[in-house]
């Protein structure tokens, strides 16, 4: 083949890759249903009905509701109310401008210039006389440079200054804007153009007088949809109304029409009363009906919008419905009679679901029958599995291996529980299946089943297990087992068990079958059972494409060779392309995160478009031809910004936001941040940098609230950035500030530091100055007085000095006294010997016979004698000696009488005696008695200073 053939082969095939892409992009999808978001006025705290749905440029949402003028920016709800209170009954966004209409009201909604609403009234344009005459504003439109507010009785056409009237011919009931001209219905004559500020009658539409026309759709350019409340559908082509006879015709026949809306270009939208909304192809064919069954909180659809994203809005009765028709995911629920699956597979015409209530089926048609799924009688309770083997359905359940054929259980193969059923390779017509006690062998003759034996050598079992040759892999828990079978599959002739991969890797993360071949799988790093080392051995090229991927605990490869893996609560795909490299997809299923059944995943592939994953809460169909449409980035807004006293809603304000400077007595600030994202609100994420404050991105979070407290003065930008649902992140939207600084900080704050560090100085240095001198004067007083006090001190350690000689003086004094008294009592004891010897001597001359002897001695006798006497009479020192101690003590005396009044003169001389030290043999000499008269003077001394016995007398006195 030449090569020109070749290009022109792979051209032809990116074209049809392109219009594949197209032709993707431009369906509804008709199988399931959407993700709904139902918002209640607890929600939005507004009134219930919702009368017109319009978008800004923002993205942010606007509804015309009872309460007023409803706003959501996919973060908050806000509710903007007419200066009268009134409900606003239709609304339409134009140049920076929201007009809105109620009863005898209309005007436009502007920011200012802190990005609040503010309303101006265009209905004081209209005369006073005629002000009350204007009645309900059903419609407004935007046609060319004008603004048309449609009452009953007239347009009100406002050019941007001016406000003009057009009459109605009759009465109109409402209008529709065709992009060129705008279609009104009269109540009489029918259906008028208003093209070039003129109404035209359009022909043979006169017999639509007797019904409300509620919606025009142009499904060509010649060809418009008209949907009446309670007549049906018309198409009006060629001046020509016929009855559109279709399936949405008789649906809207039963439900009446509230209006409707072209989506993607091929598609209807039709609002009902009675029973939600459905969405037609453009041959009235119903593909989709979404009801209060399907998960709407209001059947009645007073209004519908798709917004920029191809999502659809609608304005209920009682509330507001977000419906997600731009995902990839529809899902099969509680509507459908679904709870928790654990496996699905599609099998001569029927879709069979296994879930935890039993065996379920629906035929598999597009689209979708509503109908929901029926239990297949008998097999109520766990299911476990569902499985085409050999041309076969064979279903796991809790009583049993069951044999499925259409709606019924042909057969129960064995009644024990059972996971699964495989082929034995090496082992023609026979099969393995897995249950609660074991492994079991059964045979397959024809179409014919029949059980064989059950396995010995394990009890063992579990959901995963995969056969190779005579070899049986069971995955058990973090463990893994090696079941060797015998040749007439009786028993396991070998049982091992593995507990890793290898030395540096912790139990067995997954075993699966990757394009024929059994890997074993942990960290992520993946394995090949080499059976000649009887171990495992590395293998490189799936470890390469896993390698960057999170930890997965579980991989399926489906039919159409993409590898689908789990890793925490998520699930991802790495996408087989045509020259067999795999391409990561995990943005678009991080809408099913949390809520994948554990350790059962389940993953039906049917073909591209539809692909079937079981859910805790039923199936979601998704179509991986639809997830490239949702790769575009979202857009992250700065919703407002706040701080003490103010708030600037700057998403409004756009590009008119002068320098924001706050005080700095008022920096702390906030941010409220938004995202015109409204799929998976719970999954959407920010990340946020205050340059100039944080050093690094924030963590993702869900929060879309930032408060910053106590920043200091400077100049900042706020950074943000928006993660949605399916991982595709923005690009940062910023914000510029300043805080100014505290007047303590200002320059001309600088300025009068400056001049006060100036006077400072000088006054600091003329104080200095002024201290050295005073230093001065204080230190010569300082030596006066040091000087003086030296001299002072001197006098006085002088007087002490002469003190201390005077005391010592004193002292030599005492210590010569005391000598002389005791040199006074010696010699008064001798003299008082003496006298006691001349007395002797006295006494013994008297006992000389003197009459013997001659006169000459006997005169010498005498007057010896007479001597004697005169001498021993006229010795005083006895009486000095008293008084002299007398004297001596005196004080000790004094003292001793005022303690002791009762004591006698004798007992104070005995008392002084004691004191100086006299033994008792010189006190009884002094005092002329005996000694034992001593110690009895002693004894009635110590008494009548009631001593004890054991305090020393001597002692005692010496302490008075």
């Amino acid at each position: 083949m030449r090569i020109t053939d070749i290009r022109s082969i792979l051209k032809i095939f990116a074209v049809i890759s392109i219009l594949s892409n197209f032709n993707s992009y431009s369906q509804i999808k008709n199988t399931g249903v959407p993700e709904i978001n139902n918002f209640s006025r607890t929600d939005y705290r507004a009134g219930t009905q919702n009368w017109r749905i319009d978008q800004d440029k923002n993205g942010t949402m606007y509804f015309a509701n009872n309460d007023g003028l409803l706003s959501f920016d996919g973060s908050s709800w806000h509710t903007y109310r007419l200066p009268s209170n009134t409900a606003i009954r239709s609304l339409k966004i134009s140049n920076e401008k929201i007009f809105v209409g109620g009863y005898n009201e209309f005007g436009y909604f502007k920011a200012d210039k802190k990005g609040k609403l503010q309303y101006t009234s265009l209905a004081l344009l209209v005369s006073e006389s005629n002000r009350q005459q204007i009645d309900l504003i059903w419609k407004i439109h935007s046609y060319k440079n004008e603004i048309i507010f449609q009452s009953f009785e007239k347009n009100y056409v406002f050019n941007g200054k001016s406000l003009i009237q057009i009459e109605a011919p009759n009465r109109f009931q409402f209008s529709f804007d065709m992009g060129d001209s705008i279609i009104y219905q009269d109540v009489v004559l029918g259906l008028f153009e208003y093209k070039n500020g003129k109404l035209r009658a359009l022909p043979n539409t006169s017999t639509l007088s007797n019904t409300e026309v509620w919606g025009i759709v142009a499904i060509s350019k010649t060809r418009l949809l008209i949907a009446t409340l309670d007549k049906g559908l018309f198409i009006y082509e060629k001046n020509i109304l016929t009855p559109w006879l279709t399936e949405a015709d008789q649906f809207v026949k039963k439900n009446s029409c509230l209006g409707g809306e072209l989506i993607r270009e091929n598609f209807i939208v039709l609002n009902s009363v009675l029973d939600g909304m459905i969405i037609c192809d453009k041959n009235g064919k119903i593909i989709q009906h979404i009801d209060r069954k399907k998960g709407l909180q209001n059947n009645t659809v007073l209004s519908s919008f798709v917004d920029n994203k191809n999502n659809l809005w609608l304005g209920l009765d009682n509330g507001i419905a977000f419906i997600n028709e731009n995902s990839p995911f529809t899902y099969f629920g509680s509507s459908y009679e679904l709870s928790t699956v654990y496996a699905s597979t599609v099998f001569d015409g029927n879709l069979y679901v296994a879930t935890n209530q039993g065996l379920f089926y629906h035929k598999w048609n597009k689209p979708f029958r509503e109908n929901s799924f029926e239990l297949i009688e008998g097999t109520t309770g766990q299911t476990w599995n569902i499985q085409v083997v050999d041309g076969q359905l064979i279903c796991g359940h809790n009583r049993g291996l069951l044999l499925i054929s259409g709606n019924k259980v042909v057969k129960n193969l064995d009644p024990n529980g059972y996971w699964g059923i495989k082929k034995i390779p090496d082992f023609k017509d026979y099969y393995i299946g897995c249950n609660y006690k074991g492994f079991t062998i059964f045979k397959k003759t024809g179409a014919t089943w029949e059980f064989v034996n059950y396995v010995d050598g394990t009890n063992k079992s579990a959901s995963t297990f995969e056969v190779d040759g005579n070899t049986v892999w069971l995955k058990k828990d973090n463990s893994l087992y090696r079941l060797k079978l015998s040749s007439d599959l009786k028993k396991f002739s070998s049982v091992k068990m593995y507990e890793s991969l290898a030395k540096n890797s912790a139990g067995i993360g997954s075993m699966q079958r990757l394009e024929g071949k059994i890997y074993f799988q942990s960290g992520n790093k993946f394995y090949n059972y080499a059976g000649e080392i009887d171990g495992f051995l590395p293998e490189k090229r799936f470890t390469a494409i896993f390698k960057n991927l999170p930890v997965v605990r579980a991989i399926h490869q489906d039919k159409l060779g993409n590898l689908w893996y789990v890793f925490n609560e998520s699930i991802g795909t790495l996408r087989k392309n045509p020259d067999g490299n795999y391409e990561n997809v995990v943005s678009g299923l991080s809408n099913i995160t949390g809520y994948l059944v554990n350790d059962y995943v389940s993953i039906n592939s049917v073909d591209q478009n539809d692909i079937l994953i079981g859910l805790t809460n039923g199936i979601a169909h998704y179509d991986s031809a639809l997830i490239r449409n949702l790769e575009s980035k979202p857009k992250a807004y700065i919703r407002s910004f706040s701080f003490a006293g103010d708030t600037l809603q700057v998403a409004n304000i756009g590009n008119r936001i002068d320098d924001i400077v706050v005080k700095y007595r008022n920096n702390n600030v906030k941010f409220v941040f938004s995202s015109p994202l409204y799929e998976n609100l719970d999954n959407i994420e920010y990340s946020y940098l205050l340059k100039g404050f944080d050093e690094k991105w924030s963590h993702w979070t869900n929060m879309s609230v930032k408060e910053y407290t106590n920043l200091h003065e400077g100049d900042y930008t706020m950074l943000v950035k928006v993660r949605n649902s399916y991982g595709v992140q923005s690009d940062p939207n910023s914000f510029e500030f300043s805080v100014s600084p505290p007047w303590y900080r200002h320059w001309l704050a600088y300025i009068c530091y400056f001049g006060c560090l100036v006077l400072a100085i000088f006054y600091v240095r003329r104080r200095v100055r002024l201290q050295i001198r005073r230093n001065k004067y204080f230190e010569t007083v300082e030596q006066r007085k040091i000087y003086l006090e030296k001299e002072a001190k001197i006098r006085q350690e002088q007087y002490e000095l002469e003190k201390e000689i005077e005391r010592l003086q004193n002292d030599k004094l005492k210590i010569k006294i005391l000598s002389k008294d005791k040199e006074l009592v010696n010699n008064s004891l001798q003299v008082a010997k003496k006298n006691k010897i001349l007395n002797g001597i006295i006494y013994k001359m008297k006992e000389i016979d003197v009459e013997s002897m001659d006169e000459a001695a006997k005169f010498q006798l005498t007057k010896l004698n007479k001597s004697i006497i005169k001498e021993v009479n006229a010795d005083k020192s006895w009486h000095d000696l008293e008084k002299h101690i007398r004297n001596v003590h005196f004080d000790f005396l004094k003292r001793l009488k005022d303690k002791h009044p009762d004591i006698t003169p004798r007992e104070l001389d005995l008392s002084t005696y004691l004191l100086m030290n006299m033994s008792t043999k010189e006190i009884a000499e002094i005092m002329n008695i005996s000694n034992g008269g001593v110690e009895l003077a002693r004894y009635r001394l110590r008494k009548k200073l009631n001593l004890t016995k054991k305090e020393n007398l001597t002692g005692f006195l010496m302490r008075i």
